[in-house]
């Protein structure tokens, strides 16, 4: 781990060649600050900060590849950092090394309206690509909440909102160019919408976390603006309502565009925060997007599936300031839930299970709650059985901490006793890894350690997260 206040200087420590020889190369876009260093050495979660040694800021592709070859000849640990958002200490520099801060890296290149693609660099956030593609007819889906970038989003194969219709990261990339461990610039397929050669090199990168390699390029899918849009948000007496509702929507195999659930302690901390005009209880938001007419019997359609689930307020918006209000209260859920308690941290939680179990995996993570004596407003992306508890508690009361410890084993573990997975969308990083091995069994992280081994035989690529190449032993 390097210092807190200031980077390893040694002469006889690598790490002093590699800087120099970056100070050269980036001039002031090598930082050694402490202030710099510290911000790119922590994301969202509340786990500790792991600053670098020294803050790149790399421009294009070739500087990169140079940057990490340096880093490669020397055994210097290299981590790439879109904006921090991430949740699980993606970006902590747990051994110290070079930080490459992708945010000079935002170009955005040839949009195709007839292949609905385009062309961005790491650093571009989803706002942004939108704002960019708003007079084409085109937009990108994947919202996570944040304004993260999508290298960043690639990296944790991110998800969010919309995914019940349009997919997560994962489906949502044509194509990528990446630096490996040694410097080698290498495409991962071509632009064609779908190919059958060789290994799928390009969803190895996406979830990888930046530990096999740098993203520099990304094509992207996009997908047409739909023509009318509304939204329901629909209070319930009891979560298995809401629930129960959410399943038999999506068994109806109504075309929802997002379906999400807010709990009632994320509702009464959503009102306390900024007085929406929310109706308490337990509450749906679903939305429906294209043609006109269809999109009216969608919403008519849901609004009698709720009715039958004992639904005590159905609300229809149409039009986008409506519809931006309903949809404040779900991008505010954070903000919110943290003002439950000033000066308290919160800890974004992750938890994916099938559908037919998420009722079940609720109902059991509130019980934990209450036997813990823990407040967590829970909210999520019921449509793929996927859903978040913000854990408010005090970082400095020792015995908290251990009730919050013992609250996450208990998710994640019981994920896996449910036949889901410990995360669906905020990644492995080092804040799930003890759970990695639980989930996949011993041969699925030998795989695993087998592909970071061979494409980073060094170690040197986000190391400590996710799997180290020496994490199991070889296969005989």
């Amino acid at each position: 781990m390097s210092a807190l206040n200031s980077p390893r200087t040694d002469e006889n420590d690598p790490l002093a060649d590699v800087v120099s020889a970056l100070k050269a190369m980036l001039g002031d876009r090598l930082s050694t600050s402490a202030a710099v260093r510290q911000h790119h050495g922590q994301d969202a979660s509340y786990l500790p900060p792991y600053p670098p040694d020294a803050v790149a800021f790399p421009e294009d592709a070739a500087e990169v590849a140079a940057i990490v070859a340096l880093c490669h000849d020397h055994d210097v640990p290299v981590i790439a950092f879109g904006t921090g958002t991430s949740c699980e200490g993606h970006v902590a520099a747990l051994h110290g090394g070079i930080c490459l801060d992708m945010s000079q890296m935002d170009a955005i290149g040839p949009v195709s309206t007839a292949d609905m693609t385009c062309v961005v660099q790491p650093g571009v956030t989803r706002k942004k690509l939108n704002a960019h593609l708003r007079d084409c007819g085109l937009f990108f889906p994947v919202d996570p909440g944040a304004d993260a970038s999508i290298g960043g989003m690639i990296s944790t194969r991110a998800s969010g909102t919309m995914a019940v219709r349009y997919g997560t990261m994962k489906d949502q990339i044509v194509s990528l160019d990446v630096v490996l461990a040694d410097g080698t610039q290498m495409r991962t397929s071509s632009s064609a919408r779908k190919s059958s050669s060789g290994y799928d090199l390009t969803r190895l990168f996406v979830g990888a976390e930046g530990t096999l390699g740098v993203i520099v390029s990304a094509t992207l899918r996009l997908h047409p603006v739909p023509e009318a849009v509304e939204t329901l948000l629909i209070a319930f007496p009891s979560h298995t309502g809401a629930i129960d509702c959410a399943i038999e929507i999506m068994g109806a195999g109504i075309p929802v565009a997002r379906i999400e659930y807010l709990d009632d302690v994320q509702i009464r901390a959503i009102q306390a925060h900024s007085d929406l005009g929310l109706t308490s209880g337990e509450t749906l938001i679903v939305e429906c997007a294209g043609e006109p007419d269809s999109v009216s019997r969608q919403t008519a359609w849901i609004a009698e599936i709720a009715a039958e689930h004992a639904a005590a307020r159905i609300d229809t918006a149409r039009l986008p300031e409506e519809r931006a209000r309903i949809w404040r209260a779900r991008h505010d859920a954070w903000w919110a839930a943290l003002a439950l308690r000033p000066g308290a941290k919160g800890i974004p939680t992750d938890s994916c299970v099938p559908v037919s179990r998420l009722a079940e995996a609720i109902a059991l993570a509130k019980q934990d709650c209450a036997q813990l004596g823990l407040t967590a407003p829970i909210c999520g992306h019921v449509g793929d059985g996927n859903f978040h508890m913000c854990v408010i508690f005090d970082p400095d009361a020792p015995s908290e901490r251990e009730k919050v410890d013992e609250l996450l084993r208990r998710l994640s573990r019981r994920a896996i006793a449910l036949g889901g997975t410990i995360t669906g969308e905020h990644g492995i990083g080092y804040g799930k890894r003890a759970y990695l091995a639980e989930e996949h069994g011993a041969a699925g992280v030998r795989a695993m350690a087998a592909i970071k081994r061979a494409l980073d035989p060094r170690g040197i690529l986000n190391p400590g997260k996710i799997v180290e190449a020496g994490d199991l032993p070889p296969f005989e």
